[in-house]
């Protein structure tokens, strides 16, 4: 099978570009031929946002690319990973102009809120769901603080709402998710066309005993990630485990003062993914206090994969991830106090640890190996064909 797989790069450590990488490597050991279209945001600066958001709308440069490409050779499918805001959904009319079937995967919210999160001034917000053009997002400069940037961003939306692309130009939508399927169904993808596809880890590189005694965060470190909450969680437990933080962003000086006050938190900054498996490995638990709809969360797969449970709050895809009591424990997101109690419970009961750790490496093995993964793919690219032949 002759593969074109097209994504729009911006994450350092987000998911989005592992499960990219990911897929494409699986896919050329399988024996298919792969073909990578990639763009970067790093030309936002350079371009402006205005220009910026006009290409989201509409990028010619993508469309006559793809379709050079697809005239090159005999493809069977496109598999879009990100088309956010360089790509742009240009690409779904160049491949149908070459009659080449379209796979969507679906990790955001961005055909219908702007900054894609549905998160705004600490909260879940969901008022853009349902509009043609999303005002409101506008009203709060959602994207990238910035009311031009929204503009474009929300005309976007509007535009290919009203041209019916979301509908029409693609054949199959991949979320990673229950929730995020029923969340793009409210958001007006066709459900006969949104199937569900977990994230995976690839390679497999086995369980860690879980024996450094203690606690890991990796993320972005974000207001929607829950930092805030992990902190203050941390502050209250006086020492009981020390945390170690993973990852860079907006937050980092609060993270670094935190460190800096309080011996039980470490930030180790950005590290790259064999470090972070042997942070996963050795660790009794992983934190994942996120405060939005996480679409799929593969920071918890990935703890499954070293056989690490996961304590994560109570909503959105890492809910659903996260089996209470079995491979880890939920507490309701912002509740710091509640976090605190189920990482007491946690260092408290070591039997009951170990027990979560063979589920949590069971419930890797059973859903989120690269086996499994590459046979559900093949199944959708199989279904997307038929739709265009």
């Amino acid at each position: 099978m002759l593969i074109l797989q097209a994504h729009n790069h911006y994450l350092t450590r987000g998911g989005e570009d592992e499960s990219f990488t990911a897929e494409c490597q699986l896919l050329l050991q399988m024996g298919h031929q792969v073909i990578t279209y990639v763009d970067n945001n790093k030309t936002i600066d350079s371009l402006g946002l205005w220009k910026t958001g006009l290409n989201a709308i509409w990028s010619q440069r993508s469309y006559r690319a793809i379709r050079e490409l697809l005239q090159q050779s005999t493809y069977d499918v496109i598999h879009i990973q990100n088309f956010f805001p360089l790509i742009s959904p240009s690409v779904y009319y160049a491949a149908k102009a070459e009659r080449i079937p379209v796979v969507q995967s679906v990790r955001n919210f961005r055909i219908s809120c702007p900054n894609g999160l549905f998160f705004r001034e600490g909260r879940v917000c969901e008022d853009c769901k349902g509009q043609i053009i999303p005002w409101s997002g506008i009203l709060h400069r959602c994207y990238r603080n910035s009311r031009t940037a929204t503009s474009a961003t929300a005309m976007m939306i509007g535009v290919h709402n009203a041209l019916n692309t979301w509908q029409n130009m693609v054949d199959l939508y991949v979320a990673p998710t229950n929730f995020a399927r029923e969340k793009f169904i409210q958001c007006g993808l066709p459900k006969d066309k949104i199937f569900i596809k977990p994230n995976f880890v690839y390679p497999d590189l086995g369980a860690g005993d879980g024996e450094g005694n203690y606690a890991l965060f990796v993320g972005r470190l974000t207001q929607e990630k829950g930092v805030q909450t992990l902190l203050k969680a941390w502050e209250t437990l006086q020492q009981k485990i020390p945390l170690k933080i993973v990852g860079d962003g907006p937050l980092a000086p609060l993270v670094q003062e935190a460190s800096s006050r309080f011996d039980a938190i470490e930030w180790l900054g950005l590290k790259n993914i064999s470090e972070v498996y042997e942070l996963m490995g050795n660790a009794m638990v992983l934190i994942v206090p996120s405060e939005w709809y996480e679409t799929f969360g593969r920071v918890v797969v990935e703890s499954f994969s070293k056989g690490t449970p996961v304590i994560a709050s109570n909503i959105g895809a890492v809910a659903e991830l996260v089996d209470s009591e079995r491979t880890g424990l939920h507490f309701q997101p912002g509740n710091h106090a509640e976090l605190m109690s189920r990482v007491n419970w946690m260092v408290d009961h070591p039997q009951r640890q170990k027990m979560m750790r063979k589920e949590a490496r069971a419930e890797f093995l059973s859903k989120f190996t690269a086996e499994q993964n590459y046979k559900l793919l093949m199944e959708l690219y199989q279904l997307a064909c038929s739709t265009v032949r």
